[in-house]
């Protein structure tokens, strides 16, 4: 079994994950989590060895052994780390995982359309789609 602490890594440039990890700071009382914006310019690739392009395809954590674990896995951990239980439970019953897994996926693919971002990423630099248009 692995052990807590847990580094999550997240796009602090979207605004539906910062919302997300906010929340989970709150909630972190026994302070078992450690987030990571890997959207800051001070964000070092080097630390986990994943590409910001990767991490922005899908959430990613690192668990103090040095295993990594993505998607929902991620969500689970943390909302066990901060006294959510049930909530990892419940998304881990035969007939709501799979929609669970489905939903992320979705969401994963179809984020940064739905928060006004281009679909496509350099290495982490992501463009506002709003910036590139020219004022009338």
């Amino acid at each position: 079994m692995t052990s807590y602490p847990l580094t999550v890594l997240f796009d602090g440039a979207c605004p539906i994950c910062d919302r997300e990890i906010a929340l989970m700071r709150r909630l972190d009382r026994r302070r078992l989590l450690i987030f990571c914006d890997f959207s800051r310019s001070d964000y070092n690739p080097a630390s986990i060895d994943i590409s910001r392009t990767e991490l922005g395809k899908i959430i990613h954590a690192r668990w103090a052994d040095g295993t990594i674990i993505t998607g929902v896995d991620v969500f689970r951990a943390m909302w066990e780390a901060v006294g959510l239980r049930f909530l990892a439970r419940l998304t881990r019953l035969s007939f709501i995982e799979p929609l669970v897994v489905r939903a992320y996926a979705w969401f994963a693919r179809n984020r940064l359309r739905l928060t006004g971002r281009v679909d496509t990423c350099v290495e982490g630099a992501c463009k506002s789609a709003h910036s590139n248009r020219q004022s009338l």
